[in-house]
Order: structure tokens, then C-alpha cells, then sequence
């Protein structure tokens, strides 16, 4: 039976802008390369802005509301947000306003380790998680994810008994050294929705180890809505997982509604978290952009209709994008993910030096900006992270472009 073709019904705030609008842009994914290449790289989506977020900002700036950022603001609005998706309530009394998600998940570092302790990534995963934590005199030790890019707990028992120097298994005393998990939930660039059974597990094994755990929940709203038959995804915050209790999130809207250049973060924890949150000092806030907080607050409270409608383009994007590498390119390895607006491709079958190195072979032959998948860590050789948040029309040339300059 012939498969029905993908839909490519423009529905999604993806479609608005045209690749002239889009070259008009001066972030740095439009900017970085030159006018004739595509950028599918850095997370920044190609869409319309948000409504809401445009009208509060304005509002803001026509008013001088533009000085520092005071109260819970944004902690209230994340609840109510977090209450309406995922049924839960996190705890504003305690939360932290952070000037972004990884300054947060370093003030987190600094309270629950000190220089010389392991903080342990699975790879492959953001690459920040590195830099930040080994800029802060921290080891980073890989509990590398499996082959089927889930978590691993036997990856993740080695490392925790690594970190806090303990016996294998959680047999013996460790070497009294700090240790912290930190877990990308969903997964950066996989797109994998841990689920609560993984989560539970690997809390429970940290409990084990002794190793707290501190989660960067920054694209927790990009998950799929389940299009055409195929079944949505449901993100899982980390702390309504049994075994939570002492854990942290670092969370923000700033992926989900395009935000990058309006940084704003919130840390909220467990109730055997809340003492640790409380010892954040109190500068630590200082860098946190009043307009960014009216930006991430409108769109929480009044975005979701348009992340909705994003949350369908992305997932029809991803569902293309396996059409066109099918027809273009069928020696990439590509499974959609289950949530972010990332695509992990696979591509070391390919041949010579496109396989060894894809991301420069797509950027010098056809003319595509990918993200490179070492960058990423242990399992990221001979990939490629491509960004799914671009219109029909980006995605089809991109894809084509990357399939000519292997046929010539």
C-alpha cells in the first residue's frame, strides 16, 4: 500500500514569514552564515511572533516599565501554566527568578556541589552542560544515553558510583564528594521524552549514590500533539516523579515562544529543595531583564493557542522531514523525536567525508547550517542536529540542497 502523502496545510505561525523576511533578521542564526545559506542550526524558530508577547511588550515600552525586575511575577504565571498542561502546581513560594536557564543551572551547581565535584550528562546532550559546569571547576562524567537514545541506568549506575567515588552497586562508602545528575528533560538534540517510569528509576538511584539531581526542563512545552492518527507525547516534569522530594527544574518559556533574546529562568524545587534555593544569593537575580519577565509571563498566560499551533507545524515538519530524506537523502537515519523542535539525524553511513564530517560537507557542498553532533559529546560522531521550527518551503529546499550535494 502506497503511504498517503505528508500534509503540508500552512496552519502554523512557521509558515508567516517568507526567507526574505526571515534574511531581514539580525539574530545570529540569520546572520552567522552568508545569504545564500540556509540556517537549520541554532534553536531559534523561524515564525510570526506571538501576539501577546508583542502587545505586553509594547505596552511595557510605551509605559517606561522598563526598569528592574521586582516580585513573582513569573513564578505565578509558570504555575498556572504548569497547572493547565501538566496538572501540577510547582512551588512559587521558594522558586528563584535566574537571568536564563544555564546562569540558573549554574547558581543550582554552586549551592549543591563545589569546584572538584562531578556533575554527571548523558550524552549526547546540549553542549553548554560541558562549558558551564567545567568553567565552574566541575568534572563532567558521561553516563552516555543507550543505543535506542534512552536513558540508560546501567550507564547511569557507573557514573553515579564514579562521581561519589562509591562502590559499584551502592555497596560502601563513597568519598564524600558532591555529586549532581543533570538530566535535559526532554532531551537535547535526541527529542526523547523520558518517561516517568525512566525518571523514577534514575531518582532512585541517585538517592541511592547520594547524588542530587537538577533537571533543565527548558523544552518541556514542545512536545507532540499527536497528528493524523500518530499519538501525542505528554512531557513529565521531573518533580511529579516519586523520589523528587529533593530535586530542582530550571525552566522557561523562552524556547517554546521563541524568546532566546528575552532571557528569563525560573528554579523551583522539591520540598527538600527549598532550603538549598533559599541559599542562591540574592545577586544572583540581579541580571534578570524586567521586559523579559512581561514577555515570558504574556506568553504563558496568554500564548498557548499560539504554541499550539507551532506544536502542529513542528510536528508536521518532522514527519516531512522523513519524506524528503527518504527521497533525497535514504542513508540518513532519522526517527522523529517526541518532543523540542529538533531533528537528530544520523548520518555516517553516508559516504567519504560527508559521513566523517556532515556538517561541514552540508555547509560547504549545499550551501545548509546544521549544528555539529560532536559538539554534543560521546555518541554524537557523524551527526547532525537540524531544527524543524522553519516553513514547507526552507525545510524542502534544505532537504534537497543536502540530497544534491551527495548525487552531484
Amino acid at each position: 500500500m502506497t503511504p498517503e502523502p505528508t500534509r503540508t496545510t500552512r496552519t502554523s505561525p512557521l509558515d508567516v514569514p517568507t526567507l526574505d523576511e526571515l534574511r531581514r533578521r539580525t539574530s545570529v542564526k540569520w546572520q552567522a552564515f552568508g545569504p545564500d545559506v540556509l540556517p537549520l542550526w541554532v534553536a531559534e524558530m523561524d515564525a510570526a511572533p506571538c501576539e501577546p508577547v508583542v502587545d505586553a511588550v509594547t505596552a511595557a515600552l510605551r509605559a517606561g516599565d522598563t526598569g528592574y525586575d521586582h516580585g513573582s511575577a513569573y513564578a505565578e504565571a509558570y504555575a498556572r501554566f504548569a497547572q493547565r498542561r501538566w496538572g501540577w502546581s510547582p512551588d512559587t513560594a521558594t522558586a528563584r527568578t535566574l537571568p536564563d536557564v544555564m546562569l540558573g543551572i549554574v547558581e543550582v551547581l554552586r549551592v549543591l556541589t563545589s569546584p572538584g565535584d562531578a556533575v554527571v550528562v548523558n550524552p549526547p546532550v546540549y553542549p553548554p552542560f560541558y562549558g558551564f559546569t567545567q568553567n565552574e571547576g566541575r568534572r563532567v562524567v558521561a553516563a552516555p544515553l543507550g543505543p535506542d537514545l534512552r536513558l540508560d541506568l546501567a550507564a547511569l549506575e557507573r557514573a553515579f558510583a564514579d562521581a561519589t567515588g562509591a562502590a559499584p552497586h551502592g555497596r560502601g562508602a563513597g568519598s564524600g564528594r558532591r555529586a549532581v545528575w543533570l538530566v535535559c528533560n526532554p532531551h537535547n538534540p535526541t527529542g526523547t521524552a523520558h518517561t516517568p517510569a525512566e525518571l523514577e528509576a534514575a531518582l532512585a538511584l541517585a538517592a541511592r549514590y547520594g547524588v542530587r539531581v537538577v533537571a533543565d526542563e527548558i523544552h518541556a512545552p514542545v512536545t507532540r500533539p499527536g497528528l493524523d492518527g500518530r499519538p501525542a507525547t505528554t512531557h513529565r516534569p521531573l518533580l511529579t516523579v516519586p523520589g523528587s522530594d529533593d530535586a530542582v527544574a530550571v525552566v522557561s518559556a523562552s524556547k517554546a515562544w521563541n524568546l532566546a533574546g528575552l532571557k528569563a529562568a525560573l528554579a523551583v524545587g522539591g520540598p527538600g529543595a527549598a532550603a538549598d534555593l533559599r541559599r542562591i544569593p540574592e545577586e544572583a537575580g540581579h541580571g534578570v531583564q524586567h521586559v523579559s519577565v512581561i514577555a515570558h509571563v504574556a506568553a504563558l498566560d496568554h500564548g498557548e493557542g499560539w504554541l499550539d499551533a507551532v506544536l502542529a507545524g513542528v510536528e508536521r515538519n518532522a514527519h516531512l522531514l522523513t519524506d524528503l530524506l527518504a527521497e533525497h537523502l535514504p542513508a540518513v537515519r532519522y526517527r522523529p523525536g517526541e518532543a523540542t523542535y529538533l531533528a537528530w539525524l544520523d548520518a555516517r553511513a553516508l559516504p567519504d567525508d560527508a559521513g566523517r564530517d556532515p556538517r561541514a560537507w552540508f555547509l560547504d557542498r549545499a550551501g545548509v547550517a546544521l549544528e555539529d553532533g560532536r559538539r554534543f559529546g560521546a555518541g554524537g560522531e557523524g551527526h547532525v542536529r537540524l531544527n524543524l521550527a522553519t516553513n514547507v518551503d526552507v525545510l524542502t529546499e534544505a532537504v534537497g540542497r543536502l540530497g544534491s550535494s551527495i548525487t552531484g
